[in-house]
């Protein structure tokens, strides 16, 4: 029943091939640039060639969600027959506009049924063979045989394997990482485990904004907290982080220039943001995308692309802000109103007259003006580019002056930060329409501001865990006395493991000792944090790994006992676990039943629970259905004025009786059963609502009654509490003020090391971080090539196609190359998320895992340097296959 039943339905290329050609592209690889790009006019496409439904089966279109975790946020629907799963479409329910756009899904999205059915969907809990308590032969992790077991028997054993640890070494010998991945109820009813602390996906952009990601609360570093009036104080945000410094997306209709650094949306959030920046483009303004590479976004929409060495943008925005200075082109005005330490007339009473940002980049003291000479040494770009690049940012009002996370993920990211702030506020381009200096999730950008329809509480008790009980999600307390938290850094997460000391923050080097990892939810942790080779010492280790998936992951194949999951279409409903899109709520119905003997999350860890003494409502008080429900019925939406909030849907005393719920009954916009069955909830929009919003707005209007969150009220340009937070945490060091300093591993390292290429790991099309990687109509269409400049191929005599050896200090990588002008000489690129495959004759990766190259370097604030590396590259002597002819992994019993 649970095989694959598409008969002879097949994908069409045209989905595939035909969204690229705007570029004249191929399918493959930096081919596919346009696949997410949206045209000013579309049709709605489904991931077929056009048919009816009565040329189908009689069946029925079932709305869903698409939460891939890379922000989009799109709707999909799925055409049912018997079960089954024939076809797939996204969003047509209204028509599609600019204003109010339908909720498209890319490829990614189109390609879940292949998931759903795909040939390594884990079938049935297994044990590996050689397993015993204790561990057996921890070597053969990884390529063991697996053998079939009951789900009384895995259970049992992964149970006993838990108190058995606990007892003997306590709770602070299992471990769970990194922070981003949720820990499971059952391991916080048992007393908690240690998780590890960082900030991943955000790069080193939080702690210059705000803090402490979460606790908005606390004091504020560079930039201050949301920004919203007084009425708009208690409505939620939205935007991919706790601080919005980015305006609404109507408003960058009033943009006479946008600038998009390091920010690639149509790959790595392929539903909206390219759209509304098209939008913008449409209604006059002009965009400059500044990246290693020339990627979809800017061949699609871009006016200009400037190619850029990673890690080098600090220098680039000092030789721009050398220039405006040098010409007198920055708002002074607005410097002097608004922030703090841009020159010595303007440096707090305290603070040494000769560290304010002007006389830094003029060389005043240290006698290297930061010209755009000197900038171009280091950076790459032309000093004539920096120039005209400073004096239209600077001249043209109003700007809107945006960076992704990307290049702040890097090691002393907190520069880039500091000087992207910089030399934004130089032009005075923020708090009014058109203008702001901001960071974007990828996921959300133009979707900033506070949120116009948002879910309820799901209604679960929480459950503390007693080895974090700091405030805030991913970064521990600056006092290194402070209690309630304990873990290491995610750069350092699988070193800890093998060396049994870890890296806590201001508290310095402790000792620790794993004897569990617990992958019992969603994660790939072993493939996507640094150091995959550490990573499997790691697993190899400790005394018992527990893994619960879809498929056989990396994470998975390294384990002892594993679980076979459900997909988010086969459980009762979902909804999406992310809210970084402002005007909708998704709420999918369940498409088919479980395959094979998959379980949920939930009901895997209630049986657990039972089996260590705790009682159901000890680990979950609350149903899926009755979660899911519950943030239907307390769904809110903002009223016509923009202030008040008022319920979604409208819930009947039969409603309640209908679903086997309970709830409140109400009146609201829409009628629940009716949002069930659209699967889509929307605010329209038009151009003189009052749902807009402007970053900073009530600053810029009123200082004096609406200060900043920074200790001086203003931006703070010179922030020596930046300085001496990151100097805390013992991992790097930066200056008060934005200051170029050569990173570990970063291009000055090319000119005299062995490796001379720098190394950078760009979102892609084929994959969501690590999900879809195994993902059929995916591997067809979106090789994991390694992409190399022209230049740098022909000094290595290599042609397109080639099969590659990358190799830094950390490991090696076999990849086919892709040879193009669209990338910086001097730097090679590696999709993110490409799943580890260990060839146990060489020792090198054959399935394109970036992580494999990066070492074990924290930065900052616990911040990844994903995108500062260097590695070399030469010929292989065997030939790589195309992923699409090469067979994914299957795990089954022997």
């Amino acid at each position: 029943m649970h095989k694959d039943h598409e008969g002879t339905t097949k994908l069409s290329r045209r989905t595939f091939i035909g969204l690229a050609s705007a570029a004249g592209a191929t399918a493959v690889g930096f081919g596919a640039l346009s696949a997410c790009a949206k045209p000013t006019t579309r049709e709605a496409e489904s991931s077929e060639p056009k048919q009816t439904v009565q040329e189908l089966p009689a069946g029925k279109w079932v709305p869903t969600v698409c939460d891939n975790n890379c922000g989009g946020l799109c709707l999909n629907k799925a055409y049912v027959v018997d079960g089954v799963i024939l076809r797939q479409k996204t969003d047509d329910t209204h028509e599609d506009t600019p204003l109010n756009p339908q909720q498209r899904g890319c490829a990614r999205g189109r390609s879940q049924r292949k998931s759903i059915y795909a040939i390594d969907r884990l079938k049935y809990p297994m044990k590996r063979r050689h397993w015993e308590v204790g561990g057996g032969d921890k070597e053969l992790r990884g390529r063991d045989e697996w053998v079939r077991i009951s789900w009384d028997e895995a259970l049992d054993i992964i149970a006993s394997e838990y108190q058995r640890i606990i007892s003997t070494y306590g709770n602070k010998a299992i471990l769970r990482g990194p922070s981003c991945y949720a820990l499971s109820r059952f391991s916080l009813a048992m007393g908690g485990i240690v998780r590890s602390w960082g900030t991943v996906s955000y790069g080193s952009f939080p702690i210059p904004t705000e803090r402490m990601m979460g606790v908005s609360a606390l004091a504020i570093y560079m930039s201050g907290s949301l920004s919203t009036d007084s009425s708009q104080a208690h409505l939620s945000a939205s935007g991919g982080g706790a601080v919005n410094t980015a305006n609404d997306r109507l408003d960058m209709l009033n943009s006479k220039l946008i600038v998009l650094w390091g920010a690639n949306p149509a790959w790595a959030s392929a539903g909206g943001p390219a759209y509304h920046i098209l939008q913008a483009r449409n209604a006059g303004a002009r965009i400059i995308c500044i990246d290693p590479i020339c990627n979809a976004t800017a061949v699609a929409l871009a006016d200009q692309w400037i190619p850029i060495r990673p890690a080098t943008d600090t220098a680039m925005l000092l030789g721009a802000a050398y220039h405006m200075i040098a010409n007198n082109l920055q708002d002074q005005d607005f410097l002097d109103t608004y922030c703090s330490g841009f020159d010595a007339e303007h440096m707090p009473n305290d603070a040494p007259a000769d560290s304010n940002f002007k006389d830094y980049v003029l060389g005043t003291y240290d006698g290297q003006a930061k010209t755009p000479q000197w900038a171009s040494a280091i950076c790459g770009v032309d000093a004539d580019i920096i120039k005209s690049f400073a004096e239209e940012i600077a001249t043209t009002k109003p700007l809107a002056f945006l960076a992704s996370y990307g290049p702040s993920k890097v090691f002393n990211g907190e520069t880039f930060a500091q000087a992207f702030y910089t030399v934004g506020w130089m032009t005075g381009n923020v708090g009014k329409p058109g203008s702001c200096v901001g960071h974007c999730s990828f996921g959300a950008a133009f979707n900033h501001g506070f949120r116009l329809v948002n879910y309820g509480a799901d209604g679960l008790k929480a459950l503390p865990n007693p080895l974090w009980t700091a405030k805030g999600y991913c970064i521990p307390p600056q006092d290194p006395n402070a209690e309630g938290w304990y873990g290491p850094v995610e750069d350092q997460l699988w070193e800890s493991v093998v060396s049994g000391k870890c890296i806590n923050g201001p508290k310095g080097e402790v000792e620790c000792d794993f004897k569990m990892i617990d992958n019992l939810t969603y994660g790939n942790s072993l493939n996507q944090m640094p150091n995959i080779n550490e990573a499997i010492r790691a697993h190899r280790k400790v005394e018992f790994v527990a893994s619960a998936d879809m498929f056989p992951s990396p994470t998975v194949q390294y384990a002892d006992v594993i679980l076979p999951v459900t997909h988010a279409w086969e459980r009762w409903g979902c909804t999406s676990r992310s809210t970084s899109h402002r005007e909708i709520l998704v709420w999918g119905s369940q498409t088919v039943e479980p395959a094979f003997e998959s379980r949920d999350d939930e009901w895997i860890q209630v049986e657990l629970g039972k089996r260590c003494g705790l009682a159901e409502e000890d680990v979950l008080n609350v149903s899926l259905k009755q979660q899911v429900f519950n943030r239907i019925n307390g769904a809110t939406v903002v009223g016509d004025d923009g202030r008040t909030l008022e319920p979604l849907v409208t819930v009947t005393e039969q409603d309640l009786l209908d679903f086997k719920v309970t709830g409140n009954v109400q009146q609201g916009r829409i009628g629940i059963k009716e949002f069930q069955e659209k699967g889509v909830y929307q605010v329209e929009r038009n151009a003189d609502d009052n749902l807009g919003f402007i970053a900073f707005e009530d600053f810029i209007r009123d200082p004096q009654n609406f200060p900043l969150k920074t200790e001086s009220g203003k931006f703070e340009i010179y922030c020596p509490s930046l300085e001496q937070w990151i100097r805390d945490y013992g991992f790097s060091t930066i200056a008060p003020v934005a200051k170029y300093l050569p990173p570990k591993h970063g291009y000055e390292e090319t000119l005299v090391g062995p490796y001379t290429l720098q190394f950078t790991t760009p979102h892609v099309p084929k994959r969501a971080h690590s999900v879809h990687d195994n993902n059929v109509w995916l591997r067809e269409a979106f090789n994991q090539d390694l992409f190399i400049s022209n230049a740098d191929a022909m000094a290595r005599k290599l042609e397109d196609g080639d099969t590659v050896k990358v190799y830094n200090d950390y490991g090696t990588t076999i990849r086919r190359v892709k040879v193009t002008e669209r990338i910086m000489s001097g730097v090679v690129a590696l999709g993110d998320g490409g799943w580890v495959s260990i060839d146990p004759q060489t020792g090198y990766d054959m399935g394109g895992a970036p992580n494999i190259l990066q070492g074990s370097i924290p930065s900052g604030e616990g911040s990844q340097s994903w995108n500062c590396n260097v590695v070399e590259v030469e010929k292989y002597d065997k030939q790589l296959d195309l992923d699409t002819h090469i067979p994914v992994k299957v795990l089954d019993s022997e």
